[in-house]
């Protein structure tokens, strides 16, 4: 069935030429496969395609979740300020917020979500290791 395979995450843009730069140097990541209209980028075990629609940016909600290890998560979110990444914040149960850091109830971790240039939302999420 199709819990056996690692799925891609699926994102629409509006110039791909933005968005590329943005995968490429802001988020450092690799490109796997190019098409005329679109980008595979691997991230982990999976995937981030990137394709050029004309329904981009109309997303309102988390489009990909990058799972980072406790012991990096600072690191990550570090390097994403210093590449000029602004983090988003928004009331949501449970959540303490503190400089575009949320901190989650119930021990589930710390989280930042951050758009893309045109406006699908992103999230970087705190996973522990045991």
């Amino acid at each position: 069935m199709l819990g056996d395979y690692t799925p891609a995450a699926t994102l629409a843009v509006k110039d791909l030429a933005a968005a590329t730069a943005f995968y490429d140097k802001t988020l450092g990541l690799t490109r796997r496969m190019e098409f005329e209209g679109g980008v595979f980028y691997n991230a982990g075990d999976g995937a981030v395609f990137v394709y050029q629609s004309e329904f981009a940016g109309t997303n309102k909600a988390t489009s990909v979740t990058f799972g980072v290890p406790s012991e990096k998560f600072d690191q990550e979110v570090n390097a994403l300020r210093t590449a000029g990444v602004t983090f988003e914040t928004f009331e949501g149960p449970g959540m303490e917020w503190n400089d575009g850091v949320a901190t989650m109830q119930e021990d589930m971790g710390r989280a930042v979500w951050f758009k893309d240039p045109d406006g699908n939302f992103l999230n970087v999420n705190e996973m522990p290791t045991s």
